[in-house]
């Protein structure tokens, strides 16, 4: 009977520990506030760690610590190299712990400015933030833009941790003026939930019980508060589940899988694919278990939908009595976290869940100072600064605004030469013009317009330094096209400047917004069947990809008019180098703005070994090779 008893008792533990609530925290804050020192003291003090563990933090201590000898919690962390010879943390590293109470995955995030996009990273799966504060220097810069982080990843319950509490003297009037500050800031952010505790990481004052060295506060240790706070991540009521994979192992089988984001489905319920609003009902859920009747929020799980309908990753399978929108156009808060600025204007790649679409800038709203809140006139961004954005996508995708779901309403923007992660954002609403702007239908097509003028419509892209030769190439190729009896149309950078573009002026910004207007001018131009040719410095590669992306297969020829700069400046049929140069002339490309030569151009000009006449014969067998009729 007492084995039986043992028995039940063991396995009456080992549910409880299953079944156990998980709670996913970051600390975060400025640099040397003490966050990994935190993280190593908890590890330690709730007997976490193994012997070995230990010993082995002994060793590193007396060799890379910064406690004279005394035990460095931090170490146990800080695992890079780098990390350890500066003393500071540069990667998120995360950490599983449990109590008797609650499971923890823990977030160690970066101080540095220049890793705050680490810091985002640990932050976007997290339930409470734990903000630290040296009680020495009260809230610094780091500190306002972390907790602005903490807000628009939607993260509602914030432990204010006031550290090195013992290098003031455990003074309460020094705690007080800290929290009073934070409280304020956490007013403007709109953070509901902040809970203040005083503590010493080092030392171990009120991290897992009340401090005796500080009578004055009543409060619950760090411990407890992780241990009892009650927090609900924010999830869709309704269905809803993005599709990560088509699961088709052999012909009698075809399921959607994914991970459930809100709401529960049964067998029998009707659900829409979204964006493209096709509706089915559901046939079975598949698990590697077996089949189930009903699921709900995160469960992996593989639908199995009665009528064959077209779904592939990036789609939604929602509830069909409540989907969520479908937009192309939307309202973002966006955090930069490129070395290059954002350039309205300038094309990424758009990843929302497993659904990733092409995108663009169209308005920077403002940005904010994350000092004072304040909203401030901007038009790029820099390095870690954040903003209120207009985005429009090429595509359209179902969302929810980031409040409601965050899987899906957070994003990320992805540099379309490097594929680097340059932005992170959350979705607001979308934009009204999104739904009220449709695609008209015309029944004479750009085909139909490219038959009836006997040739095939192509966009002649010309790009080079100024003074390179551009302009008197492209004249020279659309009069023989002309005379070999084509239809065509040359777009000139100067000329488009005296009217399409002439309230935009040189900075980087205009140049992109410049290129843009030009490029869609173009693809109108094709689509009424015409050759056009675009003579532009264009100096960005960036924009030039943009503006091929614009176009249909073999439609873009980029001719990369290749003459040196000294031959440039040698020509200078406008005087515009020499003032450039005197300083007269600012943002002069190739002076003091950026050209970026295209890596592989169609067409590459030498322009001081090959003669105008040879380019122009050149370009004009590389248009006939294509044509729909010979060009004669």
């Amino acid at each position: 009977m007492a084995a039986h008893d043992a028995t039940a008792q063991v396995a009456a533990y080992l549910q409880q520990h299953e079944t156990k609530g998980l709670l996913r925290f970051i600390t975060c804050g400025s640099v040397d506030d003490g966050k990994s020192t935190l993280i190593g003291r908890l590890l330690h003090d709730t007997k976490l760690l193994l012997d070995d563990q230990v010993a082995a933090l002994e060793a590193d201590s007396r060799k890379h610590g910064t406690q004279n000898g005394e035990l460095d919690f931090a170490l146990l962390v800080d695992g890079l190299a780098a990390e350890r010879e500066q003393g500071i943390t540069i990667d998120v590293a995360y950490r599983f712990f449990g109590t008797e109470r609650r499971k923890f995955i823990v977030a160690d995030c970066p101080g540095h400015e220049q890793y705050t996009r680490n810091m985002a990273t640990g932050a976007s799966t997290a339930d409470l933030a734990v903000v630290l504060v040296d009680a020495r220097k009260g809230l610094l810069t780091q500190t306002h833009r972390h907790s602005y982080i903490v807000s628009l990843l939607g993260i509602r319950h914030v432990v204010l941790a006031v550290n090195k509490m013992d290098l003031v003297g455990y003074d309460q009037s020094v705690f007080d003026a800290i929290v009073a500050g934070y409280r304020e800031l956490a007013a403007q952010l709109g953070i509901p939930q902040v809970q203040a505790i005083p503590l010493s990481a080092l030392k171990g004052d009120n991290m897992i019980a009340a401090s005796t060295a500080m009578p004055w506060y009543a409060g619950p240790s760090l411990l407890e508060h992780l241990e009892s706070v009650r927090v609900e991540p924010a999830s869709a009521a309704a269905f809803r589940l993005p599709v990560q994979w088509v699961n088709r192992p052999h012909q009698d089988f075809r399921g959607f899988a994914g991970t459930i984001v809100g709401g529960r489905v049964a067998v029998g319920d009707e659900v829409a694919v979204l964006p493209s609003g096709r509706r089915s009902t559901v046939a079975r859920i598949v698990t590697m278990d077996g089949d189930l009747a009903g699921a709900g929020d995160g469960q992996a799980v593989t639908l199995v939908l009665a009528d064959e309908v077209d779904a592939s990753r990036g789609d939604v399978i929602a509830a069909a009595i409540d989907p969520p929108e479908v937009a192309d156009q939307f309202a973002a808060h966006l955090l930069w976290m490129g070395d290059e600025r954002l350039l309205p204007g300038r094309p990424y790649l758009f990843k929302l869940g497993a659904r990733t679409v092409g995108a663009s800038v169209t308005e920077i709203k403002h940005k904010i100072d994350v000092n004072t809140q304040e909203r401030l006139a901007a038009k790029h961004l820099e390095l870690n600064e954040v903003a209120y954005c207009n985005l429009h996508l090429d595509q359209p995708v179902a969302f929810e605004p980031y409040a409601r779901n965050r899987a899906l309403g957070g994003f990320i923007l992805i540099d379309r030469q490097t594929n680097a992660t340059v932005a992170a954002g959350t979705l607001d609403f979308a934009l009204r013009r999104a739904g009220n702007i449709h695609w008209q239908h015309m029944d004479v097509d750009k085909q139909a317009r490219a038959r009836i003028k006997h040739q095939k419509p192509r966009c002649l892209w010309f790009t080079g330094l100024s003074g390179a030769g551009k302009s008197t190439i492209a004249n020279l190729v659309e009069k023989k096209l002309l005379a070999m009896g084509q239809h065509t149309y040359l777009l000139d950078g100067d000329n488009v400047r005296h009217g399409l573009n002439k309230d935009l002026g040189f900075t980087d910004e205009d140049r992109v917004e410049n290129i843009r207007r030009v490029a869609e001018v173009a693809k109108l131009m094709t689509d009424a069947g015409l050759i056009v040719l675009v003579s532009f410095i264009s100096p960005f590669r960036a924009e030039r990809e943009m503006a091929r992306s614009l176009f249909g297969e073999g439609e873009f020829l980029e001719v990369f008019v290749d003459t040196p700069l000294e031959e440039c400046e040698r020509r200078d049929p406008k005087g515009l180098y020499a003032k450039a140069r005197r300083g007269e002339l600012k943002n002069f490309t190739g002076i003091d703005s950026v050209y970026e030569p295209p890596e592989t151009p169609d067409l590459r000009l030498p322009t001081p070994l090959l003669q105008p006449d040879a380019a122009v014969e050149e370009i004009v067998r590389t248009l006939d090779s294509a044509a729909i009729e010979p060009l004669a």
